[in-house]
């Protein structure tokens, strides 16, 4: 599970964070995390959940934000937004399509004390 390592990782920013700009407690922490970045949500709950204990970031809040994806497609020449990888252009229909964002995960802000 993936997931758990991306907590961690979250974790370690925010202790980053909280060393440099002197923070004791967080109460919320919202997530971008793009369509395209092969996160399953729940996971990732449950990951922070479980990882967050016994640090500053016990009981806080986690609110995961999850834009579409973009992508180009060759067929109409337009950007446009994607709820998966798979999905077909929607101004057009076609298939031949580059991603072009969805597949990044950012830590959006932090209520903090």
């Amino acid at each position: 599970m993936h997931e758990m390592a991306l907590c961690e990782s979250v974790l370690a920013a925010i202790e980053d964070s909280a060393r440099a700009n002197n923070f004791t407690r967080v109460r919320r922490v919202r997530l971008e995390i793009g369509r395209f970045a092969g996160v399953e949500v729940q996971a990732l709950r449950f990951g922070f959940d479980v990882v967050t204990r016994g640090t500053l970031c016990e009981g806080a809040e986690l609110v995961v934000l999850e834009p579409p994806g973009k992508a180009w497609c060759f067929d109409c020449s337009s950007t446009v937004d994607l709820l998966a990888r798979i999905d077909p252009c929607p101004q057009c229909g076609g298939h031949r399509l580059q991603p072009v964002s969805g597949d990044q995960m950012t830590i959006k802000d932090l209520e903090v004390e």
